[in-house]
């Protein structure tokens, strides 16, 4: 049995972790946690999305969160990639004024959460990513594709593996370098994601698929190592496990950083992360949410 070598780890806490916040986290606090991520070694971090204001609150101050990362020579790191949420041409174009490189889009493999989420078919979601995906490209930016709902659906229960590894397909077609992966409500387990990882598998090249999994039901390290058996070798995590799927009852949200760079130190995989850098950083922000970290890793060491 092998395993890779190194593991790239995605950060999605500044964006998908802070974005179903109630209370708006000021911007410093946004920029002190980029910071102390980017200082932990971790090289890939997703800082926003340029979104409606109206419907998420929380990134209204999208703008101004890239202008300082761009600016500030504290902050600015030639070696980190930062990435937004562009749902939208609109978006698009705030990215591109923003500086930003890296953007993602994102459908489901559930027609019903897709209708319920974006107000689109899956394949309407495809109409309207065409010109987006194609003038980021133009523009000189990398594009990521988000697949939410692949092991299963609030609405529609479980999803076929295949229609999973067909919608991961067409992102990647499109021009999507790297495709993620989402259990979305954190429904599934081992042997269900080593499935459905090695279907997409057969369509797009292992190093161009990405873990997001959920952890509703503590299962997301479980499901990580199954697909790392399959030659995984990118994963989404948030620290301090912070995020929540508002239509899972109960969520807990995206699996902790730590807990993830814990196993994988464990497993003699390389990050490049320092875990215990990581760890503060990690209750730093569940200090500013004022509450306990979702991270059993960061419970355990953080003195």
């Amino acid at each position: 049995m092998s395993y890779p070598t190194s593991v790239k780890i995605v950060e999605v806490s500044a964006r998908d972790g802070l974005q179903n916040e109630k209370e708006i986290i000021s911007v410093s606090d946004k920029l002190n946690l980029i910071n102390g991520l980017r200082q932990a070694g971790v090289k890939h971090i997703e800082v926003t999305g340029f979104v409606s204001p109206k419907w998420v609150p929380q990134l209204a101050d999208a703008k101004e969160v890239c202008a300082a990362l761009n600016t500030n020579d504290d902050t600015a790191d030639s070696h980190v990639q930062y990435s937004a949420l562009t749902p939208n041409l609109k978006g698009l174009d705030a990215a591109i004024e923003s500086n930003i490189k890296e953007v993602a889009v994102f459908t489901a493999a559930s027609e019903t959460f897709n209708q319920k989420n974006i107000n689109c078919s899956i394949d309407e979601s495809f109409a309207r990513f065409e010109p987006l995906i194609d003038k980021a490209i133009g523009s000189g930016m990398k594009v990521r594709g988000y697949v939410s709902c692949v092991l299963g659906c609030p609405y529609e229960g479980d999803i076929h593996p295949a229609v999973v590894a067909q919608v991961a397909k067409r992102l990647h077609a499109m021009g999507c370098y790297e495709v993620s992966l989402g259990d979305t409500i954190g429904v599934g387990t081992p042997l269900a994601a080593k499935k459905m990882f090695d279907l997409c598998a057969e369509q797009i090249p292992t190093d161009q698929l990405a873990l997001h999994f959920h952890d509703t039901y503590g299962q997301a390290l479980a499901n990580i190592h199954t697909c790392l058996q399959s030659g995984a070798s990118v994963i989404d995590s948030s620290v301090a496990g912070i995020g929540g799927c508002p239509y899972a009852k109960g969520a807990t949200g995206n699996v902790s950083t730590e807990n993830v760079v814990y196993m994988l130190n464990g497993m003699g995989i390389e990050t490049g992360i320092d875990l215990g850098d990581l760890i503060k950083v990690g209750q730093q922000i569940s200090t500013i949410l004022g509450r306990s970290s979702h991270s059993q890793v960061l419970n355990a060491l953080y003195v």
